[in-house]
């Protein structure tokens, strides 16, 4: 038997294009959103930043975006004639999207650098940023570390290492969608070897990567007659950071640069 409450149910069809309008709703009926970002310092020193956030009155859908650290610079490790390298790559990229209730809380951090300013001739991996709590728990891993090394032949390649890792950015049934991006482009091939061999090596032009969804592009650094170049202690957020680079011999002492910090972004609705 039908009762009263099926019957006062108003369906789409039965309500005339523009009849109803702002004026018609008591406030606070309609939706609203607001974005929170959660961020550390942009600096070599950045320890990132967390946060316990706890969901509002009337809040019922979240939206996670997450952003990686980039990766550390290498250090200018080779003593005995000028290096190749590869140039560290930003930080990966998570979204994810749940429904929610007033009362529920979650840790949303966003990751740090390490504070490392690398000699070695492998650099850090970017650290990573994450969001956990009710109904939800993912992450962005940091970007691909810088390398370099003295042998021609042994090469730092640009991949992307976390295509096949399992765990800190999961599955397709975790996240609905997670990107990443390549490690920065391999330089300093022979062919750019100067008249003269090994202790004088010229063009050396590298790409660190950007974070995905950033828009930040790539950071290039260059150099053809240069005792010892240091990376950048300060990188924008998510992106790679830059490796020291040498184009002659004897100039060991240059160390990389951190990666730019991770970040979280919350829209509530």
């Amino acid at each position: 038997m039908a009762s009263y409450r099926s019957y006062k149910k108003v369906t789409g069809t039965q309500i005339i294009d523009g009849s109803v309008d702002a004026d018609n709703f008591a406030a606070g009926v309609r939706d609203n959103w607001c974005v929170k970002w959660t961020w550390g310092d942009p600096c070599r020193c950045s320890a990132g930043c967390c946060c316990l956030w706890t969901t509002p009155a009337q809040v019922r859908n979240l939206n996670f975006e997450l952003w990686g650290a980039g990766g550390n610079g290498s250090g200018a490790c080779s003593c005995n004639r000028c290096q190749h390298f590869g140039p560290p790559g930003g930080g990966a990229y998570t979204s994810k999207s749940i429904q929610t209730s007033s009362g529920c809380t979650y840790r949303m951090c966003s990751a740090g650098v390490y504070r490392c300013l690398s000699r070695e001739c492998n650099g850090c991996n970017g650290c990573s940023s994450f969001a956990c709590g009710a109904g939800i728990c993912v992450c962005a891993c940091g970007g691909q570390r810088g390398c370099a090394n003295g042998s021609w032949t042994d090469s730092c390649h640009s991949s992307m290492p976390y295509c096949v890792q399992s765990g800190c950015n999961g599955t397709s049934s975790s996240q609905d969608y997670v990107g990443y991006t390549h490690g920065g482009n391999f330089q300093g091939a022979s062919s750019y070897m100067y008249p003269g061999g090994a202790c004088h090596c010229w063009k050396h032009i590298g790409h660190s990567t950007g974070g995905v969804a950033m828009n930040t592009g790539y950071a290039e650094q260059n150099s053809n007659y240069c005792w010892i170049r240091c990376g950048c202690w300060i990188a924008p957020y998510a992106q790679g950071g830059q490796n020291a680079t040498s184009n002659y011999c004897g100039g060991c002492c240059g160390q990389g640069g951190t990666g730019g910090p991770g970040l979280v972004k919350l829209t509530f609705y």
